[in-house]
């Protein structure tokens, strides 16, 4: 450690002692919070091919849109910061996560072009019974199989209940609580608005979508400003709650298996409509120990389009671990809704898709994939791509975690 010419002449005069100035610095709280935080995050890049011309396309995330299709693409960096709160004890921490690049500009907490807040939350734990934890700021949502960081999915593209069905964020306040090893809850309240993004506003303002729903319904939907909040009534908010049942060791090859049952309500555009999402998403262990099995159900109620107000998405999960590199990742999934919420230019739309994956890890702290995509329009006369009912694709995706 250096010490600055006063200390060093004050150590010699015997005023201090050295070994008090390193001790009383080491205990400094700053340094004492900066010692247990953890820097983490990502670079997230791909290479897209779309078999035939033209650009039509379901409603996807962002990191599979039109945008990226047929060239070279960096999607997201993302950095983290955070400081874990301790097991047991009057303890906090904190999150912070931000993101850079593309992906952006659809997060409910984007800031600027390229740039948002994906989540910001100080975390605290009170010691009753098994202990509560709360989150206080921006969090990620609560429902949903899949989550915004592509490496930690089966898949790098997103299923089409993550983008038109889930909300992206929520600012409120999370309590989470685990009864057993077996059964953990969670409830929460929020701030209401379109995308329930950081203070309850978006970047549409700026010319940004919320994200590739055009369509303006339901919990994905887009805005002409940056925040409604001043147009809502004070009683509007956002409330969700959860339940997570997990298999013990005692169960055998079924350990580690879940059932994840949630539910989130809140306000679309400021209406009293009030959309419901229902989730339901399942997790398998097999008895073949490189299987895994998947499920997942969005069911969208009273989505804000008139009398058509409903949306549903089903996905089904495959995995299997051929080697100790080499993974292959399975979606099905079936979704249909009564307001066009996942085919562009459709009153009431019905598609299927199909999603195969290959991982296979090469380098250390590199994801390395190969993806095809099959998205088909199913419903009579539609030919919503570029006038096919097929959309094919093939990407190619590396993301460096750190």
């Amino acid at each position: 450690m250096k010490f600055n010419k006063w200390t060093v002449a004050l150590a010699a005069t015997g005023v201090v002692s050295l070994a008090s100035v390193v001790q009383a610095d080491e205990s400094h709280p700053v340094n004492t919070a900066l010692s247990s935080t953890t820097l983490s995050g990502y670079v997230d890049t791909s290479a897209i091919w779309n078999f035939g011309s033209g650009s039509a396309q379901a409603n996807r995330f962002a990191n599979t849109g039109a945008d990226r299709q047929d060239g070279f693409n960096v999607n997201t960096v993302k950095i983290q910061l955070e400081k874990p709160i301790d097991e047991g004890t009057w303890s906090a921490g904190y999150k912070f996560e931000t993101m850079f690049g593309p992906d952006a500009n659809v997060m409910p907490g984007a800031l600027t072009s390229g740039v948002a807040i994906k989540q910001a939350y100080a975390a605290l734990r009170a010691p009753i019974g098994n202990g509560i934890d709360f989150k206080l700021g921006q969090f990620d949502p609560i429902v949903g199989y899949e989550v915004t960081d592509s490496y930690a999915n089966p898949n790098f593209s997103r299923s089409l209940g993550f983008n038109n069905l889930e909300p992206f964020g929520h600012t409120g306040i999370l309590a989470s609580y685990q009864v057993n090893d077996i059964i953990g809850v969670s409830a929460g309240v929020a701030n209401g608005d379109t995308n329930f993004g950081l203070n309850g506003g978006s970047l549409t303002a700026a010319g940004f979508p919320s994200n590739n729903n055009p369509a303006g319904t339901g919990f994905q939907s887009g805005q002409a400003g940056s925040s409604f909040r001043g147009l809502l009534a004070e009683s509007s908010k956002v409330y969700m709650g959860s339940v997570v049942i997990k298999a013990p060791e005692s169960t055998g090859w079924l350990a580690g298996s879940s059932l994840y049952v949630g539910a989130v309500n809140g306000d679309a555009q400021g209406k009293k409509n009030d959309p419901t999402l229902l989730y339901v998403g399942v997790s398998l262990a097999t008895p073949i120990k490189e299987l895994s099995l998947g499920a997942s159900a969005d069911l969208l109620f009273n989505a804000g389009v008139g009398g058509q107000s409903y949306a549903n998405a089903y996905a089904f999960y495959t995995g299997y671990q051929i080697t100790e590199k080499l993974k292959a990742n399975n979606r099905f999934e079936y979704a249909t809704s009564g307001y066009g919420a996942f085919l562009p230019g459709r009153a009431e739309d019905k598609i299927i898709g199909e999603t195969f994956t290959l991982d296979y890890a090469l380098w250390a702290n590199v994801l390395t994939r190969g993806e095809f995509r099959w998205d088909r329009a199913v419903d009579g006369g539609a030919n919503p791509f570029n006038g096919q009912r097929n959309d094919l694709s093939l990407t190619a995706s590396v993301v460096y975690k750190f």
